[in-house]
């Protein structure tokens, strides 16, 4: 068993810490906020900053929600990197830019200690169901000390490559799911307006070449107008920042990601930031004057 440095105790990273809690492991925890009382009461040590997570633990894992978020734990005043010592992990599964990834690891390198990228997808299901995809980059020959703590929180983990790496799948995974999410909301908004019922055209998508798992769940939110997150919408816009930001940096276009990004912004716009990201097809809504389905639940 180890001793196990947890930052960020939200959505995500509450359950995911509470997996390694039940699997033996002695945490170490700090977070914005009161510490969950069940982390607390399974013998979890509380912390007064990332200095003392980092100085008392073998691994460090960070959760929270964005690039300056993760500077700011990593290196602000009282941050991890003034804790740690020769020979210790530093573990990201945030999700943030790939390009100040590599240079956080190349920090990190520098005091002697190994730094790994490992973003997440699945969501809070995922979280708690310990199911979650997590993407990983950093040095191969330290993969196997942190592998059986990832499987503690994931089913599906896989070390794509080097440090910025683990990022960079995370960005094209957000990208895939914006724009399926749109798909599904386009043709879900097509069968409503034209008349057939969307759920059974959702159902008969879903034994064909369409089927998908934003098809299934997504698909289903958008019908039962079931918009609480989930994933907000608000932190889907981050990952876009990313992707858009990435695509400049390397010259490329991302037309339809782009795309996906005004329709966010058409939703926050509307209130709509912290509505699950599903909710991204009231944007469609709202062009075409109708609705998939009649709304019967408060977002």
């Amino acid at each position: 068993m180890s001793n196990i440095g947890f930052i960020g105790l939200g959505i995500m990273g509450r359950p995911m810490a509470g997996h390694l809690q039940a699997a033996g492991h002695t945490l170490f925890l700090h977070t914005i906020g009161p510490i969950p009382e069940e982390l607390v009461s399974g013998g979890g040590t509380v912390c007064d900053s990332s200095k003392d997570v980092a100085s008392k633990s073998d691994i460090i894992i960070t959760m929270v929600p964005d690039t300056p978020d993760v500077a700011a734990a990593l290196f602000g005043p009282g941050g991890v990197a003034e804790g740690l010592t020769p020979g210790k992990v530093v573990v990201d599964m945030s999700s943030i830019s790939p390009t100040e990834t590599k240079k956080f690891a190349a920090r990190i390198g520098e005091l002697g200690c190994s730094y790994f990228d490992a973003p997440v997808s699945g969501g809070e299901v995922g979280a708690k169901a310990a199911s979650l995809t997590i993407m990983v980059g950093g040095p191969e020959k330290e993969f196997a000390r942190i592998k059986p703590l990832l499987e503690k929180m994931g089913k599906n983990i896989t070390l794509v490559g080097g440090n910025g790496d683990g990022q960079t799948t995370k960005v094209a995974n957000q990208i895939i799911v914006a724009l399926t999410i749109e798909a599904v909301g386009e043709a879900l908004l097509f069968a409503s307006k034209a008349g057939a019922d969307p759920a059974k055209v959702r159902d008969a998508l879903m034994g064909g070449f369409a089927s998908s798992r934003i098809l299934e769940v997504h698909g289903k939110r958008m019908i039962d107008r079931t918009f609480d997150p989930g994933f907000r919408i608000a932190l889907h816009q981050k990952d876009l920042n990313l992707a858009l930001a990435g695509a400049r940096e390397l010259g490329l276009s991302l037309p339809n990601t782009a795309t996906c990004q005004e329709l966010f912004n058409s939703c926050t716009a509307h209130g709509g930031a912290n509505w699950d990201h599903s909710a991204m097809v009231r944007a469609l809504e709202m062009m075409a004057d109708h609705a998939v389905a009649p709304d019967h639940a408060t977002v």
